[in-house]
């Protein structure tokens, strides 16, 4: 090792020797080298990166809103039944990933589907309503509906024969006999009173004859046989054919007569009573008018007040078993024919 220093020192001054004298000697070349402390290198920090907060998973991207003003193009035409749309999807993100779940629009109440009734049926309570007025005084009450039986029937005065030659009482106390079958009367037993909705027999009798100016005539139809019996104005009749002769002083708004229509105690037995019109101008048949539960006619029976047939009927039963009632005659009206 020293043998090599030495020869680095001996090649050095040499080199010094034949150098110029401007040059440094080698002395102090070596006294430099040497003299200078080589410096400790410092090992250099690595930069550090900040770093930036990672976005959370569960934020959502910030969503552009669909109002901002977009390139101008022509807008669709919308019809009135797409505008509901329409404007759901343009209040909606378009860029959004999720699909929004469109509310459906709120039901409204269903409808209980009610009973269907029957043309004149009466509502049950459960669907008549509550707290109805009264009727006003003077209007007819509803009539009830009849179980059985054909519509009432009804004539115009000009559908009775030889109706313009009645005598002028006699057209008036007829004309508002008919216009009573016109308001769907029920046959009501007990009733003289059309407001009622019905009347018996003899209850449309006591009316029709209270309404023209007769003032003393009974209620019930055996007392009203004794108030004309008693006046000498009764035409009995025993024959039970429609032509016998015992009918021929028979007059248009006389009162007719008849005994077991139905079981009674009564003395005289006299069960029904009903005003004779005349004869029906198209058919010829003798016709009257009155409240029956059953009468007949043109070949049907009704039942409340109403036009029926006049027939003077063979005793026994009917072919439904029912006891035939007897024709036992007519009378005229006091102060009608007078």
């Amino acid at each position: 090792m020293l043998v090599r220093v030495f020869l680095v020192i001996a090649l050095a001054a040499s080199a010094v020797a034949h150098a110029p004298a401007a040059e440094p000697s080698l002395g102090d070349t070596i006294k430099k080298i040497f003299s200078t402390p080589t410096p400790t290198p410092t090992p250099r920090k690595k930069k550090r990166l900040s770093k930036k907060p990672l976005p959370s998973p569960s934020a959502s991207p910030k969503k552009k809103s669909s109002l901002l003003p977009a390139t101008e193009s022509p807008a669709p035409s919308i019809t009135p039944s797409t505008e509901k749309k329409k404007t759901t999807a343009a209040a909606r993100p378009s860029a959004s990933p999720r699909r929004i779940k469109k509310s459906s629009p709120t039901p409204e109440p269903s409808e209980t589907p009610s009973r269907s009734t029957t043309p004149g049926e009466t509502p049950s309570p459960s669907t008549a309503p509550q707290n109805s007025p009264p009727p006003a005084a003077g209007l007819q009450p509803p009539a009830t509906v009849k179980k059985h039986g054909a519509p009432n029937a009804t004539l115009a005065p000009d559908a009775i024969k030889g109706f313009e030659d009645y005598p002028a009482k006699v057209q008036e106390l007829l004309t508002g006999a008919l216009e009573l079958t016109t308001r769907n009367l029920d046959y009501k037993y007990g009733s003289a009173d059309p407001a009622s909705g019905g009347m018996d027999c003899s209850g449309f009798v006591y009316f029709v004859l209270k309404q023209n100016g007769i003032g003393d005539v009974p209620r019930d139809s055996s007392e009203q046989y004794v108030w004309l019996r008693r006046a000498g104005r009764f035409e009995p009749v025993l024959s039970q054919k429609d032509n016998s002769f015992e009918l021929e002083n028979l007059k248009p708004g006389d009162l007719l007569f008849w005994t077991g229509t139905y079981s009674i105690d009564r003395d005289p037995p006299i069960t029904h009573a009903m005003i004779y019109l005349g004869r029906e101008r198209k058919t010829g048949r003798r016709v009257m008018v009155g409240a029956s539960d059953g009468r007949i006619y043109q070949g049907e029976s009704r039942y409340g007040v109403s036009v029926f047939d006049f027939k003077i009927e063979r005793a026994g039963k009917s072919d439904e078993g029912r006891l035939r009632p007897t024709f036992v005659g007519y009378s005229h009206i006091p102060g009608i024919r007078d």
